[in-house]
């Protein structure tokens, strides 16, 4: 879960990394652990190897949502829906700036999004959500 870009739990789900029960460190689920929750939420996880329930997971940063379990695949369905209907390109270039500036210092990372932001402005998606937001239609987004 915590290497997903999005995450839908259902309510009944729960989570884990249980290695350091049998001597294992779940060193390897670690590094995406600690870079989505918070550093005291991701050592207790990992220490104590107790699984926590969906709610904690929604606390904790872990998921965006925790819906009942007969409505996830809705939920899902919906979710990644809205993110469909967004331009391929922006969100391809959305994605790789925000988790190249997480291992920047500030300047940089500012440096970085400017940069980013300004080439995604000169793209025809960035031209025809533009045309389309005046035109008060859909934009219909060029194929990557």
């Amino acid at each position: 879960m915590a290497a997903c870009d999005l995450a839908v739990a259902a309510d009944v789900a729960r989570f884990g990394t249980s290695g350091i029960n049998v001597g294992l460190f779940c060193t390897s689920p670690g590094v995406a652990l600690s870079r989505n929750v918070g550093r005291k939420a991701a050592m207790e996880m990992l220490l104590a190897g107790g699984l926590i329930d969906a709610p904690a997971a929604l606390q904790r940063g872990l998921v965006n949502r925790v819906v009942p379990a007969e409505k996830l695949d809705d939920e899902v369905a919906a979710l990644a829906g809205s993110v469909l209907n967004k331009s391929p390109l922006a969100v391809a270039m959305g994605k790789r700036a925000f988790y190249e500036q997480l291992e920047m210092g500030i300047d940089a990372a500012y440096q970085l999004a400017a940069e980013t932001m300004a080439c995604n402005m000169m793209t025809a998606d960035a031209a025809e959500g533009i045309d389309a937001f005046s035109a008060k239609r859909p934009p219909v987004w060029k194929n990557c």
